[in-house]
């Protein structure tokens, strides 16, 4: 896949990657909902006119041999694929207007689409937009990822749909939204269930997630500790990477998509992620930052939060809004 040739481009808007938790996260104050609606709020303020989301939930059936376009308002999301393999699918949620420039650039790079109205809105979406534009959200479209859970095929939608990216001529603002460490089957519910409370830790976040998340935020932190010491690390306090110069250091460019799916093959994926859903929006996010004009951008996680003790809530940003003058 091509990785683009390295020059000046115009401005660029950051990109989100965040870990939606669980459906207790939209009624509970969190450090990940603050940063959230910190993130909206500086979107707004740059004039965010669209939002796309990838979100963590698949298609398991095939579409008419005709698309059609997804209903004007939110309720219902994209369910279906068309053949063969490998689609993505698109639906408008408050309105239909900017599903054809999505088609239209994935198109461009190969990558059929179709909008479908059948795909139920729920937590990964409605949590992440509510607590970013609390006073109304901008008109967005929501991203299904493919069944096939091919990481280097949700890398490349990201990287067809990179060039809307350019700020000043698209205004839409990227959103990933999935998990770093996100295994239903090893969370611990007791307590949960019994109290209602999704922050309890009765005891520490075991090996296998520590490490796990440990691998995420180097991938997209890089050289971090330049930023703040490991000895000095602690809770609540955001994680930043140096952004290099000439294309030197930084967490963009393609050396990021090669780490993000190099994810996939680590010996404790499996045991992080108990099906690979939640973790395509994030070879998504790299696609869209790894052409070689993101060589050298500043990669942060600016929040986190670890709910039923093993799932690990980070909020990501790759890129800057001072990058966009």
């Amino acid at each position: 896949m091509a990785v683009g040739k390295r020059e000046e481009e115009e401005p660029m808007a950051p990109v989100h990657l965040f870990s939606h938790g669980s459906t207790m996260m939209l009624g509970e104050e969190s450090a990940s909902a603050d940063y959230w609606k910190k993130c909206g709020d500086e979107a707004l303020a740059h004039g965010v006119e669209h939002v796309v989301m990838m979100v963590g939930r698949a298609l398991g059936h095939l579409p008419p041999r005709h698309p059609h376009l997804g209903a004007p308002e939110p309720g219902q999301v994209t369910r279906r694929l068309r053949a063969p393999k490998q689609v993505p699918v698109l639906r408008p949620a408050s309105g239909p207007v900017y599903v054809p420039t999505l088609q239209s650039t994935l198109a461009a790079a190969g990558i059929p689409s179709a909008p479908d109205a059948t795909f139920d809105w729920i937590h990964d979406t409605y949590l992440v937009l509510i607590r970013m534009f609390p006073a109304g959200c901008p008109p967005t479209t929501i991203l299904s990822m493919n069944q096939a859970y091919d990481p280097h095929f949700h890398m490349s939608v990201g990287a067809a749909l990179r060039p809307l990216r350019a700020w000043n001529r698209h205004r839409t603002l990227f959103v990933g939204s999935g998990g770093a460490v996100h295994n239903l089957y090893r969370n611990v519910w007791g307590p949960m269930l019994r109290y209602r409370d999704n922050f309890a830790q009765p005891t520490p976040p075991e090996p296998w997630a520590l490490d796990f998340r440990q691998e995420v935020v180097s991938a997209f932190c890089p050289g971090h500790e330049e930023i703040i010491p490991t000895d000095e690390a602690v809770g609540g306090r955001v994680i930043r990477n140096k952004p290099g110069k000439h294309g030197k250091g930084g967490a963009g460019g393609p050396l990021l998509r090669r780490k993000i799916t190099s994810l996939m093959k680590h010996p404790k994926y499996r045991d992080a992620h108990g099906t690979d859903d939640h973790f395509m929006a994030t070879m998504f996010v790299a696609g869209l930052c790894g052409g070689r004009g993101d060589e050298g951008m500043q990669g942060e996680m600016g929040a986190e939060d670890w709910e039923l003790t093993n799932m690990c809530n980070s909020q990501f940003t790759l890129g800057s809004w001072t990058d966009v003058k």
